[in-house]
């Protein structure tokens, strides 16, 4: 195994594809919904949505534990633990036979995504700082924020050669490939000096301290209600797609260019929040999303929404959670510098879980419009403001 440092370029690719992986394992999936419904749930098609939601809760309750692993057992055995757990689960769905199989192998996928997803920013860590931390940083994302727009089309091709089963095959090939790559080429970045034994009594000082902070709360909640219509969108939006519009075949088109567009929030967020501030920003941006998703709403009590309607709210969806997660991320930290990592785990994985167990209702609900997205999301928005103008504006400067 390597002992020196890796080159940037290598680095960065490295961590890039870890952050890959998640979203290669939500988004390639959408064109498999309608093979595997009438292979595996004819009876009952909504459930099929679930494949998304139940990897996003998996990975949610692991994302609990997998900060304290990192930091007790190390960055690389935590990530490779991970890659084999995940590499379990898509073997299990590649074989399996009944719906409530492939979800189970989709729980345990999600479990072990959070390896890669904690670890290897802890890894970053580790070995930047400062300017050339965020430079890392925003180098693997432009990578991973390219995945969302091409998945699905990756996906629909694999499946249309292939079938629905080859898209686990894709997924376990891809961890097999990163899992070596970290493994032959990348050296342990926890040095001994900073590796922090498992302490439960730790663990649970944390979660007591977060609770009684407002500010990590209201955070906490309101980037709750962003993963719910976030993660109730990507559930639905190929079934909407077939059922809604009859639009199944160009579905990954539409998908890839609304990726490409909400990604410019990231490059737009960056430059405004300096000069705005989290919490006006978090609340402007919430307050535009209210306006649109509630014009959409009053339509669709009226007449059936058009299509480009529906796009509207799919990519106002998107777009907000540009502008939101990221800073909402920062809110909660701000106060908890001591526990960074330890508080990172623990609102990362309530908000991820609570969000997941909220969507469900909302995708089980489905009934061939996409009026109970439009609810939903208008629900959530309007919860979300709300209590971003009970936190208040910061007293001591525009952070």
């Amino acid at each position: 195994m390597a002992q020196k440092r890796l080159s940037l370029p290598e680095f960065v690719s490295l961590i890039a594809m870890m952050f890959a992986l998640i979203a290669l394992s939500i988004d390639a999936m959408l064109p498999g919904i309608p093979a595997i419904t009438s292979e595996l749930s004819p009876e009952a098609p909504n459930r099929v949505m679930l494949v998304v939601l139940v990897f996003v809760f998996g990975m949610g309750i692991g994302t609990f534990f997998t900060g304290a692993l990192a930091d007790a057992f190390g960055r690389k055995t935590v990530i490779l633990l991970g890659m084999g757990i995940y590499l379990i689960g898509a073997i299990i769905a590649y074989l399996s036979t009944s719906l409530e199989i492939l979800l189970a192998a989709r729980l345990l996928q999600g479990i072990g995504a959070s390896g890669p997803r904690i670890a290897a920013l802890a890894m970053v860590r580790d070995l930047f700082e400062g300017p050339q931390m965020a430079r890392v940083m925003s180098i693997a994302m432009t990578i991973f924020m390219i995945v969302p727009a091409i998945a699905p089309l990756l996906g629909q091709a694999v499946i249309f050669v292939f079938g629905w089963r080859a898209i686990f095959a894709m997924f376990a090939i891809f961890a097999l490939v990163a899992g070596s790559w970290l493994f032959f080429r990348q050296a342990e970045t926890l040095t001994p000096d900073n590796v922090r034994p498992i302490s439960i009594k730790s663990y649970f000082s944390a979660l007591l301290e977060l609770s009684r902070n407002r500010i990590v709360v209201i955070s906490m909640l309101v980037q709750t209600a962003v993963i719910t219509f976030l993660f109730a969108t990507i559930s639905s939006i190929q079934p909407i797609f077939d059922e809604t519009y009859g639009m199944a075949s160009s579905f990954p088109y539409w998908f890839a260019g609304i990726a490409v567009v909400a990604a410019t929030s990231n490059v737009i967020n960056a430059r405004l929040v300096v000069r705005l501030g989290m919490r006006k920003l978090i609340k402007r941006a919430l307050s535009a999303h209210v306006v649109i998703v509630g014009i959409i709403l009053v339509t669709g009590l009226i007449t059936p929404l058009p299509f480009w309607m529906y796009l509207l709210l799919v990519t106002a969806n998107f777009l907000l959670v540009g502008f939101c997660m990221g800073n909402l991320t920062a809110l909660a930290l701000e106060p908890m510098g001591h526990i960074a990592g330890m508080a990172s785990s623990i609102t990362a994985g309530i908000s991820t879980v609570l969000g997941v167990v909220i969507a469900v209702p909302i995708t089980q609900n489905f009934d061939g419009t996409p009026m109970p997205l439009v609810i939903g999301a208008f629900t959530c928005s309007v919860c979300a403001i709300s209590l971003m103008v009970y936190l208040g504006p910061r007293r001591m400067d525009k952070q």
